[in-house]
């Protein structure tokens, strides 16, 4: 089953682009925007802090020095009213409430999609450009589970394809010890399993909880279905009690009634989340925590570059006739490794080239298909600063912040990031926590503007020629 939209979608979704040209050439413009990326990658984050740093630059402040707004080109940015949207709103002003809050707090995990857009308000370049109306630029913004994005490769595969896969990942490596129970279970099904919400119920039941430990014990990534780490406001539901199944039993009662549930959740996410996400927009960054996959160690670094690839492997990248008509194609794309202000800035170029090795193979493709892409080191909101640490009496560069945990300073040194795909050697060393600092203290109306590291310079090339 690909991931094709219908000809009804596609002549609705032409006629909204033509009509969305028309508008363009009266000064009043869109530009769709996805903030993607795998769970604890930072979207919310990165979202809130683009949301008040776009509105404090359009009240005078330089909140953006590297993105071109000088000479007070922007001369407004604000959130549109919600009108009668379903899909419910991106809460920039309560993210902000809760990291201005005394003590501070980091958002807590999105749990639906959610959508936002801005209007920004531009004087028009050149000489004449003061005698013409002020350009209406509108940006949708989006935010969601970040589980939620290792469905799209599912698409591609149907039950069995998808079960063969899933079973034989499971069965290797560091996932094989959290997988055994589930594994067992499913292996002593027998070929005429019946179809009983019992054993379905015990299986999904089971399967769930290896993903949960993968993810949250492991530093795994690439881990379907996504609903079933993060159910969203639906919470529960039949659809959901389903499991990879072994080949010996596909054919029984339960092997039908799971593979029917495979095909309904694989429905039902395409109409909630796929299409209305992925058929629309033409911009995307892509928000990689490469630190946190680093410090878990070889097999979650390469996992994270394999959901990556396949993720990419379902997105169409390019702007070429087609995609004109139907909005499909992602003309401009900037990968970024988030929490760059957790390594001093002598190691920020490694970081930035570890990400472009790390996500060689979707960039590539993104290039070879014509989008324009950048790879980046950034800090949605910085929370630390330069330091200097000392071992055996020599000093080596170190950040230093407030921890989370209890309010009090702390000098870190992560140590070494590679610049390219560490070897094997590397992994021997004992893997590296590193703490949750505190946001830094913020005005509550964002009106100040949020301190980042490098968000202007990926909005520039990501939005610039828009601006």
């Amino acid at each position: 089953m690909a991931l094709l939209p219908d000809p009804v979608r596609l002549l609705n979704e032409a006629a909204s682009r033509s009509a969305e040209a028309a508008l363009a050439l009266a000064g009043r413009e869109r530009v769709r925007l996805a903030v993607t990326g795998l769970s604890r990658a930072g979207k919310t984050v990165f979202l809130t802090s683009l949301v008040a740093n776009l509105v404090a630059a359009g009240a005078g402040r330089r909140t953006l020095p590297g993105l071109d707004l000088g000479e007070g080109r922007l001369r407004r940015a604000r959130a549109i009213p919600p009108g009668v949207e379903a899909t419910p709103r991106f809460d920039a002003e309560a993210h902000l409430a809760a990291l201005a809050a005394d003590p501070p707090e980091w958002p807590a995990r999105t749990e639906d999609l959610s959508t936002l857009s801005l209007s920004l308000t531009l004087r028009r370049h050149g000489l004449y450009g003061q005698f013409l109306p002020d350009r209406e630029v509108t940006l949708d913004l989006l935010d969601y589970p970040g589980e939620w994005l290792l469905d799209l490769p599912m698409f591609l595969q149907d039950f069995a394809a998808w079960s063969d896969e899933t079973l034989a990942r499971l069965s290797t490596g560091i996932r094989a010890a959290p997988a055994a129970e589930f594994l067992a279970f499913a292996r002593a099904l027998p070929a005429n399993a019946p179809a009983e919400d019992s054993l379905a119920r015990r299986g999904h039941a089971l399967y769930r909880r290896f993903l949960l430990a993968a993810r949250d014990e492991l530093g795994l990534r690439f881990l379907q279905p996504g609903r079933f780490l993060n159910p969203g406001p639906a919470g529960d539901a039949p659809l959901l009690w389903f499991f990879p199944l072994p080949e010996a039993a596909r054919g029984s009662p339960l092997g039908e009634l799971l593979e029917r549930r495979h095909a309904a959740y694989l429905r039902d996410q395409r109409d909630r989340f796929l299409d209305p996400v992925f058929r629309r927009f033409d911009r995307q960054v892509v928000l990689v925590d490469v630190l946190g996959a680093l410090h878990a160690g070889r097999e979650a670094f390469d996992d994270t570059a394999e959901a990556l690839a396949a993720i990419s492997g379902t997105l169409r990248y390019g702007r070429g006739w087609l995609d004109l008509l139907t909005g499909g194609g992602i003309g401009r794309v900037a990968f970024a490794a988030t929490k760059a202000d957790h390594v001093p800035e002598v190691s920020r170029d490694s970081l930035s080239s570890l990400l472009s090795d790390l996500v060689d193979a979707p960039r590539r493709r993104a290039e070879i298909a014509g989008a324009a892409v950048s790879v980046h080191a950034v800090a949605a909101i910085r929370c630390t600063q330069e330091a200097t640490a000392t071992h055996d009496g020599r000093p080596s560069p170190a950040v230093r912040g407030v921890l989370l945990e209890n309010g009090r300073w702390a000098t870190v040194d992560p140590g070494l990031v590679p610049a390219r795909r560490p070897p094997e050697s590397f992994w021997h060393a004992p893997y590296f926590q590193m703490p949750v600092f505190r946001p830094p203290g913020l005005d509550a109306d964002g009106r100040g503007g949020v301190p980042h590291l490098g968000l202007d310079a990926l909005l520039a090339g990501l939005l610039g020629d828009a601006l």
